[in-house]
């Protein structure tokens, strides 16, 4: 017969003792973000190469731009739990239109000094079409390449070594992977590590953000391959706005490798990344030793 009383049942918590939360080692979860975000450019930059039809490289590179943020910021916050003061968004438009105007600068002065000294000459006109299909190509391209190497590589070496030592280690395994490229030589890869490499990272330290680095990389790619039509990084050359032709010496044209080996993009890519490390030194980024960026600070002003 009932009594009409019930008894709660007891509940697990009550019986079984809470279980702690297993978090793996530091040096597996760092193992972990640098292979996942290296397997994500790979793949990203793989089928970013496979666009040529303008509507469609304009619609899918920038959604893989963003599907690769996204990814970078799950990583961040489910693997290292920290905030992610590399993609805050005060100051990104601007730093984005900023970095590609210097990029796309950079690219336009170093093929103009080209032509002058006889190097390059533009033989005919390509297609609007081909330059934006190139655009939204550069947009994933950019985007995973910096995440990858400014975003983890270089962050990553920094908060263990120090600033100087993270920009040139970044910089150094930055031109070798171009090494993997068609056309690739040692000399076109460490071109690549002085004048890519060293400037965006320069950027990454002077703003603390990688909205900077992202526009210069777009920038320079998209004016040296898709409006002046010449290789880009050993890559066989896409159609452009112009058509074009290289002749001389290696160490001038770039030879095969394209513009970025020559010693003239060296330079002025040099010259600009000196530009950014007065920058980050007067804002005490690149002190040697610890890392030089203080959390919670993004050096969105420049």
């Amino acid at each position: 017969m009932s009594t009409g009383t019930t008894f709660p049942e007891p509940s697990t918590d009550d019986v079984l003792p809470s279980m702690p939360r297993r978090r793996l080692p530091g040096w597996a979860r760092t193992t972990l973000v640098v292979a996942v975000m290296l397997v994500a450019m790979l793949v990203v930059n793989a089928l970013a190469s496979t666009l040529t039809n303008p509507v469609a490289a304009l619609l899918l590179g920038p959604a893989l731009a963003a599907a690769v943020l996204l990814l970078h910021r799950w990583v961040g916050r489910r693997l290292e739990h920290r905030e992610m003061m590399e993609l805050a968004p005060d100051g990104a438009p601007r730093h984005l239109l900023l970095g590609a105007a210097i990029g796309a600068a950079l690219g336009a002065a170093s093929v103009g000094l080209l032509i002058l000294l006889g190097a390059y000459r533009i033989t005919g006109w390509g297609s609007v079409g081909a330059a934006l299909a190139v655009l939204g190509v550069m947009c994933a391209v950019a985007v995973s390449e910096e995440v990858a190497f400014r975003g983890v590589v270089l962050r990553l070496l920094e908060r263990r070594w120090g600033a100087p030592v993270a920009l040139g280690g970044s910089a150094l395994l930055f031109g070798l992977v171009h090494l993997l490229n068609p056309g690739a030589t040692l000399l076109g890869a460490l071109a690549i590590a002085v004048e890519a490499g060293l400037l965006l990272g320069a950027a990454y330290l002077a703003t603390g953000a990688l909205w900077m680095p992202i526009g210069v990389h777009l920038g320079w790619n998209t004016m040296i391959s898709g409006v002046l039509g010449a290789t880009t990084s050993g890559s066989e050359a896409r159609e452009a706005l112009v058509t074009a032709t290289t002749s001389g010496p290696g160490w001038l044209s770039g030879g095969g490798f394209g513009p970025e080996a020559s010693l003239v993009s060296v330079l002025l890519c040099a010259a600009a990344a000196a530009g950014f490390l007065i920058l980050a030194r007067r804002r005490g980024r690149i002190a040697g030793g610890t890392a030089s960026r203080e959390p919670g600070t993004t050096g969105s002003a420049l």
